[in-house]
This record gives C-alpha cells, structure tokens and sequence, in this order.
C-alpha cells in the first residue's frame, strides 16, 4: 500500500526534450539517446524465441491473417526475434472452404509452422462464419444458430484439429463474441458444440472460452449459468478477456472482479489476457481510438500491460505484431511499422521494450505480487516484486495516469517493503539500458531496501541483481 512522505518534496527533476517527427526510426532513436542520467554499464541481452529455453507466459498476436490483412512472410522473422513462445492465430473458416464440403488449409499451414519452426506454440482461435452459409466473416460478426450453419461449421472444426492436433494445444472459440449485443445464449452454444468436438478430436486440448471485448461481467455470468445449468463447466480450461483501457492500469479493478466471477463457478479456469494493445498514432475507430497516441506512449502502454499482468502471473498477449491493414484503414497497433503492401519499414520502441521482457521474465522469474513501499513522489507508483533464482527484482512505474509522451524522469526516494538487495543494478525496460546505481544512493534496513536519488517515470524501470542481468556492450 502506498504510504505519501508529506514532509519530502521531490528533490529533483531529469527533463529531455524533443521536437519530432515520427518518420522512420525516429523514436527509437529518441529512446536510445535518452536516459535517465545514471552512469550506463551496458544493454539488456535478448533472447531469440529458440534461446528462451523455458516457457513463459508471453504471446504475441498474428491474428486477421484469414482475411488478408497482413501477410506472415513478410514478418515472420521479427517473430522469433522476440523471445515470445506462444502466438495467437485465427482459423478463418471462410478462407478454408470456399466450396462446400471442400478444405484447402494451405495458406494456414504457413503461420502455423512458420512458428512452430521458430520454437513458437500457435494457438488457434476459431473464429467468425462463411459467407456460402449466409454467415458473417467480420469483427463482431454475429454468431449463428441455423442447424445447417452450426452443422457445418463443427465439420470444419473437426477438420482444423484434425489437422494441426499435433503442433497446437490451445483453442479459442469465437473473437469477442459479446460485441454488437452479442447473444450469451448463441454464445453458449457455440462454445459447447464447440468444445466437445475439440475433445473428441484432441481430448487434451485445452480450451480457451469467451475471448471478452473489454470485461462484461453481466454477460459472462449468463453464458457461464446456461454452462452450469447443462453440467459443461468442466469443458474450459481458460477464460480470454481483451481488457482495453487508455491507462493499463485502471483495468485490474474489473479483471479481479472477473476473476472472483470465474472462480465461483470453476476455480480450476485460468484467466488469458488473450488480446490488447495500443495503437501508435490518433485512430478514428477501433479500440482506443480519438486519443492523440504516439510511439513513445505507445512503448510506455505495453509495458505497462505486461509488467500488470506478469506480476498477476496472467498468460499475456500482445496486440499486435505488425500494422493491419482493415479494409478502411491502415491500423497503428503494431510492434512493427508497416505500409499499405503490408511491406515492414522498421521496429517500433514497442518492439524493442517487447523483447527486453520476453527475455527477461521467462518461467524463471516467480512473481510475488504487487509490494508496499514508502516514497517521497507525489504521484502514484505500483511495484511489483519478483524472484529470480532465489534473487529479488522489482518493476516500478507511474500507474496513476495515461502514458505519455515525454522523455522524463523525477527523481524520487523509495523505501521497498520486505524486499533485500546484495548489488543492484537500473534497468529502462525500452531501451534495454542498464545503469549503476551508486552505493551512496541504497542501503538495505533490516528486509527493506531502500533507495534515494531514484529516477522514476510512467514506463516500468527494472531493479534487479547484477548477477541475473545479461548485459551485451554495445547495441546490435
């Protein structure tokens, strides 16, 4: 719990700033020339996909694949760059069979071993109809009823799993199914139907239900009592919920709500941040649109996301990994910029500050859970405690507002409740910088550590042992 230090005031204040433009590399070069004013010993180390040789709990999203918003060839090899080991893909039914009775699963086969090959575990989501049946192939498509439709749509199912049983564990059922007043009876259905014909397929596939647009609590709870009123609450395995807040941080209210729903009904189902991001520019609709976004808030918003959920040990997906190009416009959420021939013209910070946590948070590092502290700063901080080969790590940020969009630190004390430090060293998750922090600046007392002089800013700063931070020397 925080604990305000009326009597400090902030002793001092690191300010760099910067007019730009954000044409190609511009940020990241904002971020790689910028600091907090430590002494630098070196960059964070990152891990391929193959090189992380434990799981953890990062995805990344592939996703709209099936109708051609992107194109995996042209951004396959930035995804084992990332350390990732699971990334999310829709099936695309309408894609698979044009014809009746027909399935061509060709063009699925590429991301789906295009990963695989990268040490990656594909996770499919099952997701919108096919026009040959009079159904809907878009976001929010409705989902149907039709005996024939439904018929036809569990034969493809089947299909699917027949297919790729062997290389993918984890299927979703449906994409937001409640957006547009979605029914939680049609809803309820699908995923039962659904389900069932995944187990007889695959029995130990695990079944990831409801993928949530934001976290309707209403509607979860009905499609959860028709669950129970038919004794199919044992059918899934993990609950997926797309929480998209401006400030991160303001969804773990309603995700503990969530979870407590959850759990009344089966304690055994785990909760899946199966989908959320930010977009890099102002955007006119889609999710967290008409907010002046940038780059730099961009970077500060993931990380923020996924400091959240890993300290929650909550399975993190990112959204997404290259712009998508939607029929009305071209998307601003991805890690890599892209232009309207889905061609990659370079790596977003959010890129990067990806990579930094993917390599370092692996299965490793055991979260301990939001820790109490004392500070002098006049804003809110949370921070997060984890272990890492029996060591302390910390992440520490601003959590009280939006990101934003500036390069700057305070410089705040921070007395760290219940956690000890033997050598500490600053990291800037973004950039991936790693700096001394001088002796005269902590101390430990008694099972605190306490720390003075600290830069702090509204983007996670990592303090970790020097023994467990892989450092390179220069930046490839």
């Amino acid at each position: 719990m925080m604990k305000k230090l009326a009597s400090f005031v902030i002793i001092g204040i690191m300010s760099i700033g910067f007019t730009y433009s954000q044409n190609a590399y511009s940020s990241w070069e904002l971020y790689k020339y910028s600091g907090p004013g430590l002494q630098q010993t070196g960059w964070l180390n990152t891990k391929t996909s193959k090189e992380v040789k434990k799981s953890s709990l990062w995805s990344i999203g592939c996703e709209t694949l099936d109708r051609n918003y992107a194109d995996f060839n042209k951004y396959k090899e930035y995804v084992g760059e990332l350390g990732v080991k699971r990334a999310r893909l829709q099936s695309g039914w309408a894609k698979c069979e044009t014809k009746k009775g027909v399935y061509n699963f060709e063009w699925l086969d590429v991301p789906v071993y295009g990963l695989v090959e990268q040490d990656i575990e594909p996770w499919i989501s099952l997701s919108y109809g096919n026009p040959i049946y009079g159904s809907e192939i878009t976001l929010g498509s409705k989902i149907f009823t039709d005996p024939k439709t439904m018929d036809a749509w569990l034969k493809y199912v089947e299909a699917t799993v027949k297919r790729y049983k062997n290389v993918v564990k984890e299927w979703e059922v449906w994409n937001e199914p409640n957006g547009r007043n979605g029914s939680s009876e049609a809803y309820a259905e699908l995923l039962i139907k659904t389900s069932e014909v995944i187990k007889k397929v695959q029995p130990d596939a695990k079944i990831l239900g409801f993928s949530l647009s934001r976290i309707p609590l209403k509607w979860t709870e009905e499609v959860f009592e028709i669950l129970k009123r038919n004794n199919k609450l044992e059918l899934v395995d993990y609950l997926t919920y797309h929480p998209y807040n401006k400030n991160p941080d303001d969804s773990y209210e309603s995700v503990e709500k969530l979870e407590t729903l959850v759990h009344s009904y089966n304690p055994k189902i785990k909760l899946f941040q199966g989908e959320n991001g930010s977009p890099s520019q102002l955007e006119y609709t889609h999710a967290l649109a008409f907010y002046p976004w940038t780059e730099i808030s961009q970077a500060k918003w993931f990380m923020r996301r996924m400091a959240g959920d890993r300290v929650r040990n909550i399975p993190c997906s990112i959204f997404t990994i290259v712009d998508l190009h939607y029929p009305n416009m071209l998307q601003s959420f991805g890690l890599l910029r892209a232009n309207l021939l889905n061609d990659i013209i370079y790596k977003r910070p959010s890129y990067h500050g990806v990579q930094h946590m993917a390599s370092f948070f692996d299965d490793s590092v055991i979260a301990v859970g939001e820790l109490e502290y004392d500070s002098n700063s006049y804003r809110k901080l949370t921070v997060a405690g984890f272990k890492k080969e029996n060591t302390s790590a910390v992440l520490a940020w601003y959590s009280d507002r939006i990101p934003d969009d500036e390069l700057k630190w305070d410089i705040i004390h921070l007395d760290i409740k219940d956690t000890r430090f033997k050598d500490p060293v600053y990291v800037e998750v973004i950039s991936g910088k790693v700096y001394e922090i001088a002796k005269s600046d902590w101390e430990v007392n008694g099972e605190d550590t306490k720390f003075k002089n600290l830069p702090m800013w509204d983007s996670p700063v990592m303090i970790a042992e020097r023994q467990e931070v892989d450092l390179r020397t220069c930046l490839d």
